[in-house]
């Protein structure tokens, strides 16, 4: 008896999908699990599996829009096969992985204040697997990190979001059907087995070659104009895995022989395109829209930094020696900023509906550029630290935010941004505010300038200082005033020690 094979439920609020493209022919023989075909919605691209083992017979067309439900095969069996539910039934009187008709479902969970989605950045086990009690099954990403969903109970995993899916905190994202007396990592073992020895046998029909990009992987790989012959699969027998086109880079074309003296090179205006990541499209949406929400503006000021400088130069390894850290400009900045807030605490301040709140503290978060994106770790109480203190905790900070370990507590409830373009050479710019907080100052490039010292034209290492502000909540006056009394404590630093 055929089997049907129907779109699956891919997500709440999806209600149709699109034929990507057939891998199977038919008429051709499949395996079970086998991927049958890609299907499109308008969040994500996922494989269809087969169900059975048998002949396809194919309903739906490439390019064809069907709803969810709606039949898209029909798998034959041949003859003397069982299908998948005798086999389930078989595998349940044998005493292995039994359901107990429970299901257990998992939401996305509360992650933070701020935070109120998320997206799913990929998912560590498959549909239908067995997974284990807090095994790792996929990771979230929201703007401010990357975490770990690990599963609630042992059972069959059902999964709801597909990857690339964005969700709203508590949404669905799956379900574990609560199975008793299986799926031990034993079972589970054996289960791996038969399908890695299934898939070497596919090797030998031709059907999974080493080298042989899966569908989502092909689709990667054809829009960065990269052939598959360029990649090492890390799929089982060599097979290219999504996961591998995402890393695939084109090669640099190589220089074409020389033939009579006269070389011949190949078209250098190459291009490649590369799907925006999860946490990059979340940073875009916000940024746009603290730019729209917010009545920003942005005053420019310059401080001489040859004061720092020179405590610097003389202090420097004292300071190493003594405290076990060096004594950079962040320090300076953190504390002059902290004086200078409690002095207009309009800057330290954000709106929350029709309220302002004011801060009698100062979180400071520093803007940090780590392997995913641009993150702001946050120095809590900062103008309770000293210099070594501040040090200390920024290398801290910056160390766990280039190892992609920062926690979601370490990266919100700012209350004041710092950022340093001058590490890359910027000289002037004009920072956007980190929301919902109503500043943020950015540092620049220190370049030797003539300025006027006491009526004397002199040589001096000078710095452009920016403070971008929501004026809303923060006046001109205060604006202003606010980045006069920092480059004051920065151009006599004895201010900064005996807080005057």
């Amino acid at each position: 008896m055929s089997v049907d094979v129907n779109v699956p439920t891919v997500g709440e609020s999806i209600t149709e999908v699109t034929i990507g493209q057939w891998n199977k022919n038919d008429g051709d023989f499949v395996e079970v699990d086998e991927v049958l075909c890609e299907l499109e919605s308008d969040k994500a691209t996922f494989e269809l599996t087969a169900e059975t083992s048998g002949i396809l017979k194919i309903t739906a067309k490439e390019g064809d829009t069907i709803a969810i439900g709606d039949k898209i095969c029909e798998i034959e069996p041949k003859e003397g096969e069982s299908t998948e539910n005798e086999d389930t039934e078989a595998e349940s009187s044998s005493g292995e992985a039994v359901s107990t008709g429970e299901v257990e479902e998992m939401n996305v969970p509360t992650v933070g204040e701020s935070i109120t989605e998320v997206t799913i950045a990929n998912w560590n086990k498959q549909e239908g697997e067995y997974v284990e009690e807090e095994e790792i099954i996929c990771e979230i990403e929201s703007d401010k990190a990357t975490f770990e969903l690990a599963a609630e109970r042992s059972g069959i995993l059902h999964i709801v979001a597909h990857e690339g899916e964005t969700l709203n905190i508590g949404d669905l994202i799956c379900k574990i059907e609560v199975t008793t007396g299986g799926g031990s990592s034993e079972s589970s073992s054996s289960n791996t087995e038969v399908k890695e020895e299934a898939t070497t046998s596919n090797i030998g029909n031709g059907q999974y070659s080493e080298g042989h990009p899966s569908p989502a992987a092909s689709k990667i790989l054809a829009e960065k104009g990269i052939s598959p012959s360029e990649v090492k699969g890390t799929g089982v027998a060599g097979r290219i895995t999504k996961e591998d086109a995402g890393k695939a880079q084109k090669s640099t074309p190589k220089a074409a022989p020389v033939e009579n003296n006269a070389p011949v090179s190949s078209d250098p205006r190459n291009s490649r395109r590369e799907k925006m990541t999860s946490l990059r499209k979340t940073i875009s949406r916000r940024l746009v829209s603290v730019k729209n929400e917010t009545a920003m503006l942005t005053t420019f000021n310059e401080v001489d930094m040859k004061p720092i400088m020179d405590i610097r130069k003389k202090y420097k390894e004292p300071f190493k020696d003594k405290h076990g850290v060096g004594l950079g400009f962040m320090s300076f900045f953190t504390k002059a900023c902290c004086m200078a807030l409690q002095e207009w605490p309009a800057v330290n301040a954000q709106i929350d509906g029709e309220e302002l709140v004011y801060n009698d503290f100062c979180d400071v978060s520093i803007a940090v550029s780590a392997p995913k994106g641009l993150v702001v770790p946050v120095i809590r109480n900062a103008e309770s630290m000293n210099f070594n203190e501040v040090e200390a905790e920024i290398i801290r900070l910056a160390t766990k935010a280039r190892d992609n370990k920062l926690t979601i507590p370490e990266m919100t409830g700012g209350t004041f941004t710092i950022t340093n373009g001058g590490v890359f050479g910027s000289m002037l710019s004009t920072p956007i505010i980190n929301a919902p907080q109503s500043a943020i100052l950015g540092m620049h490039n220190i370049v030797q300038r003539p300025v006027a010292i006491d009526g004397q034209v002199e040589i001096r290492p000078m710095m452009y200082v920016a403070l971008s502000y929501d004026h809303r909540i923060i006046d001109g006056r205060e604006s202003v005033s606010f980045l006069v009394r920092v480059k004051q404590l920065l151009e006599d630093p004895i201010r900064l020690m005996l807080s005057v």
